[in-house]
């Protein structure tokens, strides 16, 4: 009886020393349930940004929904329903408007998409079905077909770059230039 109590007992501190050393950190996992890495981490509606920069107005966001899935590996933010972007600058308003947007944080990269529209202060319209914004180098870029108007003419072309404030804009692959008659 003695001998098998002391099997007994030494198969209990096996299974006991296998448990504790099959033990293993899962705080992080632990943590995530509940979050599905394919749904967003947040969610907001009927967004209405304004960005200063010494008590004025520099940028105006405004969007329908917007989606933060910053719990990825590679962040980012959608604008599932579109979204409309006011720039001041100097009191003159450039405006951005785009069916759909993804926000790239760690690249600061703006991919826009479906009827993208930029209209300057200066009234110059650009057009595309998508465009990439670079908000470190304040550039402006796509290969795509866009129309480039402006007072002067109407320019096609598949592909476009340019600075942030459009006084180096270019048109890439001209397809056609029509001039504007007032």
């Amino acid at each position: 009886m003695k001998q098998i109590t002391k099997y007994i007992l030494n198969i209990v501190v096996v299974f006991t020393a296998a448990m504790f050393f099959s033990c293993k950190d899962n705080y992080n996992e632990v943590q995530k349930i509940g979050i599905s890495e394919n749904e967003p981490i947040g969610e907001a509606e009927n967004i209405n940004l304004k960005f200063t920069d010494s008590g004025k107005i520099t940028r105006h966001l405004i969007g329908k929904r917007m989606l933060d899935y910053s719990n990825r590996d590679f962040p980012y933010y959608e604008f599932p329903e579109g979204a409309t972007l006011h720039i001041f600058d100097d009191n003159k308003k450039s405006t951005i408007v785009a069916d759909y947007a993804v926000v790239y944080d760690a690249t600061s990269i703006i991919d826009l998409q479906k009827n993208v529209v930029i209209t300057t202060h200066d009234k110059r319209v650009l057009k595309s079905e998508q465009l990439y914004f670079d908000r470190k180098k304040q550039w402006i870029f796509t290969n795509v077909p866009v129309t480039f108007e402006s007072s002067q003419d109407i320019i096609h072309g598949n592909g476009f770059d340019s600075n942030g404030d459009f006084t180096n804009a270019e048109v890439l692959e001209v397809n056609g230039i029509f001039a504007v008659e007032d």
